[in-house]
């Protein structure tokens, strides 16, 4: 093509990537879903949210009613939105898949999260979402909703990677500096109660309803070969939880400017796309990157060859 090897960079690397996965040439047009899955924490009791537990129903609400930012990107980018009750408090969301393991975890500083018999549910529907998804699209992202989940995905994050809640808790949707103390001291005591090591007892003792399904995604993109493309903080703590040989087909979208994101994304080894100091989830950061695969897939197929523009080669 008319250009230096190489010097369309991250570019030339996510287009590698991605034929990688998929084993095929790219298409010039990308089909991609977005599953956004949706969870109440039962953490929330213990004050670690500047929101109440009832926004996570109400924004599930939004995504349907097409309100939030990520519907915004949806539309922009062509992406089809599929929305995912994995566990949100009361009755179902109209409008709403209804996957539901539990109203909500429960609180982890008192007992384990859930069951491991409801951690391998909600492992098995984002598997089998993944691998329906991939019947019909060329990629799939995933985003979450779920008031509390950035305490989970930390807590998570400290029991895999052995950091202490001090150097990696963050404000989550807003606390301030005392709510950031408050929270980090919570998942002290979380981890102090749930000591295991072990990978599946990890995340069923401090995990998220939501983000044992996009684990379970993960797993199912594999199968499918299909590229699976993670959101910020809480989508790729989701990536501790499945066994590393599983990680093969993801695409990490963004840092996040959530404060354990860096060091968990270090910890992964994982070198994302963007960096915009985004911290809203959902997927918005995932569909971002869906921007920049799909522009990549348009040059692989639309730049001349030097010979088809007649343009000297270097020597």
């Amino acid at each position: 093509m008319t250009k230096p090897r190489g010097s369309l960079g991250r570019l030339e690397e996510a287009l590698l990537r991605y034929t990688e996965i998929r084993g095929v040439a790219p298409p010039r047009e990308l089909r991609v879903a977005a599953l956004i899955f949706c969870a109440d924490h039962g953490v929330v009791e213990e004050g670690v949210s500047a929101w109440p537990a009832e926004v996570t129903r109400q924004m599930a609400l939004n995504f349907v009613n097409g309100g939030a930012a990520i519907n915004v990107l949806c539309r922009h980018y062509g992406i089809v939105p599929r929305i995912v009750d994995m566990g949100i408090r009361g009755a179902a969301v109209a409008g709403v898949l209804d996957r539901r393991i539990a109203e909500g975890t429960r609180n982890f500083t008192r007992q384990a999260a859930m069951t491991a018999a409801e951690c391998r549910r909600a492992i098995e529907v984002g598997r089998r979402l993944a691998l329906e998804a991939a019947r019909e699209f060329d990629a799939v992202l995933c985003g979450e909703m779920g008031i509390g989940n950035t305490t989970a995905a930390t807590a998570l994050l400290c029991a895999y990677a052995g950091l202490d809640p001090a150097e990696v808790t963050g404000s989550g949707a807003g606390l301030d500096e005392e709510g950031v103390r408050r929270k980090a001291g919570v998942i002290r005591k979380a981890l102090a109660l749930h000591p295991s090591r072990e990978r599946m007892e990890i995340a069923a003792n401090l995990g998220g309803f939501e983000i044992l399904a996009i684990a379970g995604a993960i797993e199912g993109a594999g199968e499918a070969r299909v590229p699976v493309i993670l959101d910020g903080f809480i989508s790729t703590s989701a990536a501790l939880i499945v066994s590393p040989g599983a990680r093969w087909p993801v695409l990490y979208s963004h840092c996040s400017a959530e404060a354990g994101h860096g060091r968990m994304l270090d910890f992964l080894g994982a070198r994302p796309l963007l960096n915009l100091d985004m911290r809203l989830g959902e997927g918005t950061g995932a569909a971002l990157a869906v921007g920049i695969l799909q522009a990549a897939c348009r040059l692989y197929h639309e730049m001349a060859t030097f010979e088809q523009a007649s343009v000297s080669e270097k020597k």
